[in-house]
């Protein structure tokens, strides 16, 4: 493919922007389960920046850990500590409780 300097030169700023402001707001995102979503998008676009940079290979590996394994393991931590210990159960109400019956 014959592309013009000035245009790889355009597609890498642009690739720049686009992971400068995923990695801005990911950093900037309190919540977690957001975060997870935020760093997914900041993984596409690394991806898009190593794809522009004619390296594929990383690229690849990127888009597989990244944005998919990463945030996976993030929503699925997230998910155990909000639940709570495995052993443990929620308080009942007094309305529910057998003795009051």
């Amino acid at each position: 493919m014959n592309t013009s300097p000035g245009a790889v030169d355009f597609l890498v700023a642009a690739a720049l922007v686009l992971v400068t402001v995923a990695a801005t707001v990911a950093a900037l995102t309190r919540d977690p389960a957001r975060q997870a979503v935020v760093l997914a998008v900041l993984g596409v676009c690394l991806s898009l920046l190593f794809l522009v940079l004619q390296a594929p290979d990383v690229a690849l590996s990127q888009l597989a850990v990244g944005t998919a394994v990463t945030p996976l393991l993030i929503l699925l931590t997230v998910r155990k500590i909000r639940r709570g210990p495995v052993g443990r159960q929620a308080p009942r109400r007094p309305s529910e409780r057998e003795d009051d019956r």
